[in-house]
């Protein structure tokens, strides 16, 4: 249903065409969004299953919107059932965690791994054995030593030169972090996918969906531990939970995070946060709609956002709103 509220996507066209004109035919919608006719049946398709349009008169074949406002407080719903599940897996994994450090034989699936080195070690071994992808989330404390992260980035390197693809999710500051940070900025420009997100639940590799490592604090001293998960219903709760983080995460932008906007594009930024279109915007700032289209395209490519709510998440954080 997000992509109903995308103005970018091809139901965000459709939703929006059939708020400002209701019961409209399909050769209507295509007319108005540009989208060809069998676009438009895919997107109403789309629509009606997430019951963000419905059919008013079948014979007529006449569609109309749902409340805009019944479909945004469904969508929040369905994002706090989203956290929700998070949490009870991050509860779920601490229960395994106690369980495998008191008999390691308990859930065959698991390993205990004790001490920072075994555990770096075991996390260069499950980049080595990735065949497709390798997944991460990356959070403090750090405690690998200088060594290890130039270590860390050859072996990504020739991991991702050998066609394997990283996608890491890191802390809100982690661009700023001395530590990960520079490390973070190289590996991007070497063609990582990176995201942010502002409370990472844990420090996790996945290796395709065959090993995860998850790194913890031992509590009983200053040193770590990790869980190596095999393939169980745990590995799989795993994936799910990076999957659902990397949706709500936002994409991290390589441009500097000190660069400045004219006056025009933080007019144009303000308008987009506001959820204006580009007629909307093209009016109120007295630009031409194919000006404020390519503003905002360049702007999207700055902030390394894919849409225009990402795009105002992004330039909020850098201070340009």
């Amino acid at each position: 249903m997000l992509d109903a509220l995308d103005p970018d996507s091809a139901q965000g066209q459709v939703y929006r065409a059939l708020v400002s004109s209701p019961r409209s035919r399909v050769a209507e919608l295509a007319d108005r969004t540009g989208l060809a006719g069998d676009a438009v049946r895919a997107s109403l398709a789309e629509l009606s299953a997430e019951g963000a349009v419905l059919v008013v008169d079948p014979k007529a074949e006449l569609w109309d919107a749902q409340s805009p406002a019944e479909v945004t407080e469904v969508l929040l719903q369905r994002e706090a059932a989203r956290r929700v599940g998070v949490r009870r897996t991050g509860i779920e994994l601490e229960r395994l965690f106690r369980t495998a450090r008191q008999d390691s034989g308990s859930y065959p699936a698991l390993e205990v791994v004790e001490g920072g080195e075994r555990i770096l070690a075991t996390l260069q071994r499950l980049q080595s054995g990735a065949r497709r992808s390798v997944r991460g989330i990356d959070r403090p404390p750090y405690y690998g030593s200088t060594g290890y992260y130039a270590d860390q980035e050859t072996i990504q390197r020739e991991r991702m030169a050998a066609g394997i693809a990283y996608h890491f999710l890191y802390y809100e500051s982690a661009c700023s972090d001395p530590i990960v940070g520079p490390n973070m900025a190289r590996m991007i420009e070497a063609g990582e996918q990176a995201r942010t997100l502002a409370e990472p639940p844990m420090k996790l590799h996945i290796g395709d969906e065959d090993l995860a490592v998850v790194t913890l604090e031992n509590e009983d001293r200053s040193d770590f531990v990790a869980l190596v998960v095999r393939p169980s219903a745990l590995l799989t709760t795993l994936c799910q939970v990076f999957d659902t983080l990397w949706k709500l995460a936002v994409p991290v932008s390589v441009a500097e995070a000190g660069a400045e906007i004219d006056r025009r594009d933080r007019g144009i930024l303000v308008l987009m946060a506001s959820g204006a279109t580009d007629e909307a915007i093209a009016r109120r700032l007295d630009l031409s709609r194919r000006t404020v289209v390519r503003r905002v395209a360049a702007l999207l490519e700055q902030l390394g956002a894919t849409n225009r709510f990402q795009a105002g998440v992004q330039a909020a954080r850098r201070g340009w709103l």
